[in-house]
């Protein structure tokens, strides 16, 4: 019997044996108020699977055939969706708040820039989504991984907000595969030690399910956060100089439950024209990167079976929910997420397994909905990111939007679909502070487990008619990145570098022009707020007539672009968000085209 079965035979309606043992009967945590929501509607369910570090561009969606069955082929697979940084607790709390990192300033896994304490000591732990969702009448249940740095000493003080009943698994054991500890609602926590971390998680998330659905009174959200595929991590210590890590942490492969040990003996990473390539590519540390030898190349295909193969648990996990749902006729009122914190790389451009890049495998990451509604089968290529999935799920629950959000909802329907491709934006914001950390195995003597000098921040923009596909960005140390992946798709050309050779002319109008534009649009963007992150244009054209790249190339706008704006540029590398290390800021130092008035003054 596969587990997932053996799983569900014990949750039906009722909350399987774990829970009895871990705390059955604790008080709900959070806000208990219920304002008006504006919606005639019955508010509906919604479920919400996160993964770890699970890739799009490495093709894992195609070794989950449950996860196609239910999610692919009955809901809509958002093939332009990227997380705005790519590292697990910045990007987790970008999701859960709608907000960029640099207002949040939770930019690290660990403290002092990141971390559940962090999050804490920023004020989210009563102004997040499960919060939100108590407040419009919504039970809120959650298990697996939250957020970093919430470990075995911390979770109670205090404990995470907004969630009716909840099992977090903590750290220092979160990515230990066969040794997760987890801690139900208030109770203290639990070992499970021996036990694969998600067969542990799978039977938390039915019986969460089951107690959710004993409730008909009100609606429910569920959050399960599986830590597959993320790798396997043993950490003797939470607190150290980073330069140390060898010290703190041991890094492996993922390790998968038994029963998929055997599976995809003969897969190999894709060998696309990134994989390990002949040339360097980038900038930074990333040119310095040597080709990986043979043996290295072999440990880093097992490195990707072994994600494959921790991802089946996951699948299972999913078939199961389907059926519980099925079981209870709840699919005309429930909306299913799936998705990722970030993505991951494994051998592009020569980097050792790991994440924290703004190369696309870090940045574009699976999102499936399926719901009441939502298209089945469909692929939507509308621009969407991470601090849009708050405002979706408000929208979703008859809530207004909020007016601090960096996001907007995503269109769910065939008709919002439609109407986005012609009105929504057409670019991310993407930044990063800290470190670079290499998972796999070292296998030279110079080897590098850690590079600190990996701040960036950087803009993705894909014109809303495919006429043109950017990513541009600007790095602590002031080098420079642009790729052009209409014509390198794989991001090998960094056309900003001098080792390469830069176009005369890019979209019918000189190099120089666009580039410009495209460092104006990340000045608005690095430190946007509220509606300007989604139209910054707005903010570098308050009179209107500008809305894209395409109609910022206008020739009556040169001026103003190449010689008279502001530049991109830090003032020394910091491992975190430190204001008087970003540089000129557009909200003190910019122009707007208007005579050459300061944005401040504008306002």
């Amino acid at each position: 019997m596969r587990f997932c079965e053996a799983a569900l035979a014990a949750a039906g309606l009722q909350i399987p044996a774990a829970f009895a043992r871990d705390g059955q009967h604790q008080q709900p945590l959070g806000v208990e108020t219920r304002p008006v929501v504006n919606s005639a509607k019955k508010q509906p369910n919604i479920i919400f699977i996160l993964t770890d570090d699970q890739d799009l561009h490495l093709n894992s969606l195609d070794y989950l055939p449950f996860i196609k069955k239910h999610l692919t082929e009955k809901g809509t697979s958002y093939r332009r969706h990227f997380c705005t940084t790519a590292l697990c607790c910045p990007s987790r709390v970008s999701l859960w708040t709608g907000k960029q990192a640099h207002n949040t300033n939770v930019t690290d896994v660990n403290p002092p820039y990141g971390g559940y304490p962090k999050f804490l000591s920023q004020g989210f732990n009563t102004n997040y989504l499960p919060v939100w969702l108590q407040e419009a009448g919504y039970n809120t249940y959650y298990t697996g991984k939250l957020f970093n740095a919430h470990t075995v000493d911390n979770y109670n003080k205090p404990h995470a907000g907004g969630w009716t009943s909840s099992d977090f698994l903590l750290d220092p054991f979160t990515y230990s595969y066969l040794n997760a500890s987890y801690q139900r609602n208030q109770d203290p926590p639990v070992s499970y030690e021996g036990q694969h971390t998600i067969d542990v998680l799978t039977e938390k998330a039915y019986g969460l399910l089951s107690e959710a659905i004993s409730d008909p009174s009100r609606p429910f959200f569920l959050g399960i956060a599986p830590v597959a595929p993320h790798s396997n991590v043993d950490i003797s210590a939470l607190d150290g100089d980073p330069r140390d890590i060898e010290k703190l942490v041991h890094f492996g492969p993922p390790i998968p439950a038994k029963r998929h040990e055997h599976l995809f003996q003969d897969v190999k990473i894709p060998r696309t024209p990134h994989f390990n390539p002949d040339s360097p590519s980038g900038a930074n540390w990333v040119r310095t990167l040597k080709k990986q030898s043979p043996d290295n190349v072999d440990f880093n295909d097992h490195f990707y079976r072994q994600r494959l193969r921790a991802l089946q648990g996951v699948d299972e996990l999913v078939d199961g929910l389907f059926s519980l749902l099925e079981k209870h006729n709840l699919f005309d009122n429930t909306y299913i997420f799936y998705t990722t914190d970030n993505g991951y790389h494994i051998g592009q451009h020569r980097l050792q397994p790991g994440k924290e890049t703004g190369f696309e495998e870090d940045i574009n990451i699976p999102l499936i909905v399926r719901g009441p509604g939502i298209p089945q089968g469909e692929i939507s290529n509308v621009v969407t990111t991470h601090i849009d999935l708050a405002p979706t799920i408000l929208k979703l629950a008859g809530v207004p939007s909020r007016a601090d959000f960096d996001g907007e909802a995503i269109p769910l329907r065939k008709e919002e679909q439609a109407l986005a491709v012609e009105k929504r934006h057409e670019h991310v914001t993407v930044e990063y502070w800290g470190f670079a950390a290499s998972e796999g195995k070292l296998f030279d003597k110079g080897d590098v487990r850690l590079y600190l000098n990996n701040t960036y921040k950087a803009l993705r923009i894909i014109g809303r008619d495919g006429g043109y596909s950017f990513y541009y960005s600007v790095w602590c140390n002031n080098e420079h990145e642009l790729y052009d992946l209409k014509t390198d798709p794989y991001q090998l050309h960094n056309l900003l570098h001098a080792d390469e050779q830069a176009p005369e002319t890019l979209l019918g109008v000189p190099f120089a022009k666009v580039v410009a534009r495209l460092d104006s649009l990340l000045f608005v963007l690095k430190s946007c707020k509220s509606q300007t992150c989604t139209q910054p244009w707005r903010a570098l054209h308050p009179e209107g007539g500008v809305q894209s790249l395409h109609d910022a190339l206008a020739s009556r706008y040169d001026e103003f672009y190449v010689n008279q704006q502001k530049r991109v540029r830090y003032d020394r590398c910091e491992l975190g968000y430190l204001l008087d290390a970003e540089g000129p800021q557009f909200e003190t130092d910019g122009l707007v085209y208007r005579q050459g008035a300061r944005w401040d003054e504008w306002v």
